[in-house]
């Protein structure tokens, strides 16, 4: 990668806002915060059983966020996207 490349993307990182930064990633039940908005939501296989995947949006820093409510998974929940 060049200098100016890797310039770019440095420049690119994502910075999440307090809020979002506050999430407690990967575990099912954990909050979210008060200003993700909720974009829409899927199903998907998950071996045998079927799971619901929402997205939602920071308000505030434009993160984009999904939550995957799996019951037979505690370690599923919070994760970013992107932007």
């Amino acid at each position: 990668m060049s200098k100016e490349q890797a310039r770019q993307s440095e420049l690119k990182k994502m910075e999440l806002c307090d809020s979002c930064a506050a999430i407690q990633r990967n575990w099912r039940r954990a909050p979210g915060h008060a200003e993700l908005v909720q974009r829409g939501n899927r199903k998907e296989e998950r071996g045998a059983h079927t799971v619901t995947i929402t997205r939602y949006e920071c308000d505030r820093c434009g993160t984009a966020w999904e939550y995957e409510n799996d019951k037979a998974n505690q370690h599923a929940g919070w994760s970013v996207v992107g932007r």
